[in-house]
């Protein structure tokens, strides 16, 4: 049972349900009577008087719901278990708009004096939002969206996503590269960011203090002390372009290579990943990601390229898998 695989629209099912079970105690039929022998002047489905409504209307509609939502919780392993031709869903689809054709012939006829009351139009409703979710379940994108997901929430930093000044991780702070914590001895700090090195971007060096070798911003050698703040900010946009130079080149080298043929035995399967990952485009494994899988929901694979996988979304969206360790197949 796969609490994960149901959508809005298998919740939209469960609402009419159980707003159909509380419509079949509410007044049905109401007598306009006046008087003092007059009696009860209302009654519900649950009625014998009323037969065959509540199995036909009432009842049928439950069903049509319960259908629905088991073939869900059963997930992709009953995608192509049937009975009598049709899956259970398919049966709940067919269960719910006989239920509702049924409630809106009965509200026709009737005898002079006697009218609908509140529980029969309140039926009729609870019908056709039943009817509605149950055909459209897997039509509409709203009615599509998972009802509950895995997604990790990003880290929310002002400023861009760095934390701001104060907040741990913050340069300058005590206790964070370099910078002696309370109490703590001066020569224990740790060394400074940026690789490590001690002597580097501003930072004395452990030979700061030995006669005949002063150090560029220390008392007794000449010049302006330099700019930390500016040093680190130089060598941050040196890495960032490097690191974007590499990304390119790797970019270039997946595309002068010949993408693997897919599988020639391959069949469709679904699968589930243990842990967010990217889905690469099709064409272009090195370029930006097309989408990105979570936990706990079921994905297709419709094609194998060697070790990698080409997956499929929710709105159609295809992709290259390159990381399939630890997914568990449907």
């Amino acid at each position: 049972m796969n609490l994960r695989a149901l959508t809005k629209g298998d919740a939209a099912v469960a609402g009419a349900a159980v707003l159909l079970f509380i419509a079949s105690f509410l007044p049905y039929w109401s007598v306009e009577c006046k008087g003092k022998y007059c009696g009860d002047t209302s009654t519900n489905a649950w009625d014998s008087v009323l037969f065959p409504v509540l199995p036909s209307v009432f009842l049928l509609g439950i069903l049509a719901a319960v259908l629905i939502l088991v073939q869900r919780f059963q997930g992709p392993a009953a995608a192509n278990r049937q009975i009598l031709g049709l899956r259970l869903d398919q049966w709940g689809i067919a269960f719910s708009v006989a239920a509702l054709w049924t409630s809106l012939w009965a509200l026709g006829g009737g005898l002079e004096g006697i009218g609908h009351g509140f529980g029969a139009w309140l039926a009729v409703i609870a019908l056709i939002v039943l009817a509605g979710a149950a055909a459209g379940g897997q039509l509409i994108p709203v009615l599509k969206t998972p009802l509950v997901t895995d997604k990790p929430a990003a880290p929310a930093y002002p400023g861009g996503g760095y934390p701001a000044p104060g907040q741990p991780g913050q340069p300058g702070q005590p206790g964070h590269y370099g910078y002696p914590g309370p109490g703590q001895d001066p020569s224990q700090a740790q060394s400074p960011a940026f690789g490590g090195q001690p002597g580097g971007y501003g930072y004395p060096s452990p030979q700061a203090g030995q006669p005949g070798q002063p150090v560029a911003g220390q008392p007794g050698q000449p010049g302006q002390p330099q700019d930390v703040a500016a040093q680190q900010a130089a060598a941050a946009a040196a890495q960032a372009a490097e690191a974007e130079a590499a990304r390119q080149a790797a970019a270039q080298a997946a595309a002068a290579q010949p993408q693997p043929a897919p599988a020639a035995d391959f069949a469709p399967f679904w699968f589930a990943v243990p842990a967010p990952r990217q889905l690469a485009p099709k064409d272009n494994p090195a370029g930006a990601a097309v989408g990105e899988l979570v936990p706990g929901t079921w994905y297709l694979a419709v094609e194998q390229r060697g070790t990698a996988l080409v997956a499929q979304l929710q709105d159609g969206t295809q992709g290259v898998l390159a990381d399939t360790s630890g997914i568990q197949r449907g």
